[in-house]
């Protein structure tokens, strides 16, 4: 069983990466019920947080059901995440990890997440002063380097496990790579296989189906899989996965009636955590991911992305469930 400092997770957990705009705490009670067995919040910036910025502070609502969870926090200033650290540590979360992979520029043109891989020092002297800033379990979340010159995940890992963190998870990916082209796991399953090392390994990247996540637990020996996008509009993956490791066979998809259902909650959920116009607006972008496939839904996905007011949402739904009879 990994363990996590005193968390103990199943035999072999699935996480739920955190995801800018989409981990939110009503997405991430559907992935729970569905078979998710570690999650995290949206990253949060340091320095929002030290000045009690309303963003930052709104990400720090964690609920009793989605634990055991993690508050995820990046910034380049060792100070500002020191001070952050703390903040995060007061709301009682079950870990608190730190984003060294997000590779978008507003986030790397600040000097921080995967910015760090091109300063391993700083991020080891950060990650330092963030382990001892807390009690809790701190975690790192990375890349495999900045660029296919410098995949420099075996130094990152061997020094970060020796100031005191207590997993890693990698993205099988450069910074260079964005989240383009397929994940390279050969050097995921070297830092698991390297004798150095004795944290939990977590590895991240393409797993969207019971098969690769098979084939990937076996192939590389990692102590657990992080799923990211294969979980939006799709939180059955959890559970999808379990049922393929147990029994060898695929569960049945989700019915039409299961998608309205989960999208319905989401955005009963969204409404009342963010208030029901930020709750409508929001959860738009989750329709096409909770309805992909069903034919000639476009017209449909329209009137759901424009509408703002919920009775009518709700009813739009209705039809949907009720097979969407739209004129063409």
């Amino acid at each position: 069983m990994p363990r996590i400092g005193p968390l103990e997770l199943p035999e072999f957990p699935l996480l739920l990466a955190p995801m800018e705009d989409v981990s939110d705490p009503p997405f991430r009670a559907l992935c729970k019920r569905h078979g998710a067995d570690l999650m995290y919040t949206e990253f949060i910036s340091s320095e929002g947080l030290i000045r009690k910025a309303a963003k930052g502070m709104k990400k720090l609502d964690i609920f009793p059901e989605e634990r055991p969870i993690g508050i995820q926090l990046f910034g380049g200033s060792e100070d500002a995440m020191e001070e952050a650290a703390r903040i995060a540590e007061a709301v009682q979360p079950d870990l608190i990890d730190i984003n060294y992979g997000c590779p978008v520029h507003k986030v790397v043109s600040k000097g921080a997440g995967a910015c760090l891989l091109l300063d391993v020092d700083k991020m080891v002297r950060l990650t330092e002063k963030v382990v001892k800033a807390v009690k809790l379990p701190v975690t790192v979340k990375t890349r495999l380097g900045w660029d296919d010159r410098t995949k420099n995940i075996m130094d990152v890992a061997e020094r970060l496990q020796d100031v005191g963190i207590q997993a890693l998870s990698i993205h099988g990916r450069t910074r260079a790579q964005l989240y383009k082209g397929p994940a390279d796991w050969t050097l995921i399953g070297a830092v698991k296989n390297n004798p150095r090392m004795h944290i939990p390994i977590f590895g991240n990247g393409d797993i969207d189906s019971p098969e690769k996540a098979k084939e990937y637990r076996e192939r590389y020996g990692v102590d657990g899989l992080m799923i990211g996008r294969a979980s939006i509009g799709h939180p059955w993956i959890f559970n999808e996965i379990k049922h393929f490791f147990n029994t060898g066979e695929h569960l049945a998809p989700p019915t039409l009636n299961d998608r309205v259902d989960a999208a319905l909650e989401h955005l009963q959920r969204s409404i009342a955590w963010k208030g029901n116009y930020e709750g409508i607006v929001e959860m738009r972008r989750h329709y096409s991911n909770y309805f992909k496939g069903l034919p000639d839904f476009k017209p449909m996905r329209l009137k759901l992305c424009t509408t703002n007011d919920a009775e009518t949402l709700y009813a739009l739904l209705d039809e949907v469930r009720a097979g969407y009879e739209i004129a063409a």
